[in-house]
């Protein structure tokens, strides 16, 4: 057998282990403080110990302190983000894995059909909370680098398994952090693969994202009696009036891009609170909220311009000031479909589950952005049912050993790239 048929056929009689590995991590909650839980700092001590025993010797962790952890001592008020390293034969160019360790809450109990932190194995199949979103990447990383080692194989590049915190949740504390203030970890010529989405074939391989803007527009008129119009300024009037102009916006920026779905940039109004309690009160006051997933070929300065054209024309018209407010905005450049990250592992992929993979783009905002933004190519991809965040989450067992296998040749096809 070559090197990699020695580490396939390892990879897949570690089931078992995956699956301990898999049940340790869900025990143990990585809710982040905003959403009422501790963060990620046990559940990074249970992982550290647990790839030491399997046999992991090389780490470095970058804490970023928060305040809002519940902990009584304050130095574990802390956001922690791990890196596991396997020396590799050249470490001019690293492979990276990267998978986040916090997990969202798990809703409403009574629609579980088991303890979401007890892992639950059935059919094929293991349910719990996190056990597809991250832990089934997660994993696969863990057990694609372990078999290297388990098997004496040196890597070609030098293998590089980051687990952040705060994915779920703006990534302020996990990459974004990494980033600004541990910008030597990354090189241009590094690849990254994240491995936390993607279809139950794996064939898709997600190269670009489009540019997020969310937007809050706060509509002040002159409250009035509803029987009297004509003396006040009608906020909510104002506000409709200025929800359909901005989703006009779609045909103003008419561009189309295959690589997406839809191919199209979007404006949706979406959230809307509420203003008088009663029928017959002219508003004075209105607030709704905008969604923007805008093709990259625009950029967020052009779409902000558009926008105050149309508030001003509102403004004019009905005799009101609107305030237009940046709740997140995140602009990505896309990583070329030719980049070497993407022609390994699709090759890998090929080589695996026998799919043709294909570059797509998504309006939905990952942790790659922040890594392309910096000009490292970055891709994400995994063989899954994306049941993320749904009651009784799952992951396939095939799916889990497979993926790891898929890690283990894109690390392989890194040597060609």
């Amino acid at each position: 057998m070559n090197d990699f048929e020695t580490i396939s056929s390892w990879i897949e009689g570690q089931v078992p282990a995956m699956v301990a590995l898999e049940t340790l991590l869900t025990s143990v909650p990585a809710i982040s403080p905003a959403s009422g839980g501790e963060g990620e700092l046990a559940k990074c001590e249970a992982l550290t110990k647990a790839l030491r025993d399997l046999g992991f010797a090389h780490f470095e962790r970058y804490d970023c302190p928060d305040d809002r952890v519940p902990a009584s001592d304050p130095a574990r008020k802390i956001r922690p983000n791990l890196v596991a390293t396997v020396p590799g034969a050249d470490d001019s160019r690293r492979v990276w894995v990267m998978a986040h360790m916090d997990v969202v809450p798990p809703g409403d109990l009574g629609k579980w059909n088991s303890d979401p932190w007890k892992v639950v194995e059935k059919d094929g199949k293991i349910y719990g909370r996190g056990v597809e979103d991250d832990q089934q990447g997660l994993v696969a990383g863990v057990f694609a680098a372990l078999a290297f080692l388990k098997n004496g194989i040196v890597p070609p590049h030098t293998i590089q398994l980051l687990f952040v915190s705060d994915e779920e949740l703006g990534s302020d504390f996990g990459i974004k952090y990494l980033i600004e203030n541990h910008s030597d970890l990354f090189r241009p010529n590094d690849l990254v693969v994240i491995p936390d989405g993607g279809d139950s074939k794996g064939e898709t391989v997600e190269v670009a994202e489009k540019n997020l803007l969310w937007l809050k527009f706060v509509t002040k008129g002159k409250q009035a009696h509803g029987s009297r119009p004509d003396l006040g300024a009608n906020a909510h009037l104002a506000g409709c009036a200025l929800a359909l102009r901005l989703n006009a916006l779609e045909e103003t920026f008419e561009r189309r891009d295959a690589l997406f779905e839809p191919d199209r940039s979007t404006f949706q109004p979406t959230k809307k609170e509420a203003n008088v309690p009663n029928i017959n009160t002219i508003p004075g006051l209105d607030v709704f909220y905008l969604d923007c997933r805008v093709l990259p070929s625009y950029t967020l300065k052009e779409v902000r311009a558009a926008m105050r054209e149309i508030v001003l024309g509102v403004e004019r018209e009905y005799g009101v000031s609107i305030e237009m407010i940046d709740e997140q905005a995140v602009e990505s450049r896309a990583t070329d479909v030719s980049a070497p990250v993407v022609t390994a592992l699709s090759r890998a992929i090929h080589a695996v589950y026998g799919v043709t993979a294909r570059p797509v783009g998504i309006g939905g905002g990952t942790v790659a952005a922040f890594l392309r933004n910096i000009g490292v190519d970055a891709v994400v991809w995994g063989r899954l049912d994306e049941t993320a965040h749904q009651p009784n989450e799952y992951c396939i067992l095939e799916n889990l050993s497979g993926d790891a296998r898929v890690i283990a040749s894109f690390i392989f096809e890194a040597a060609n790239a």
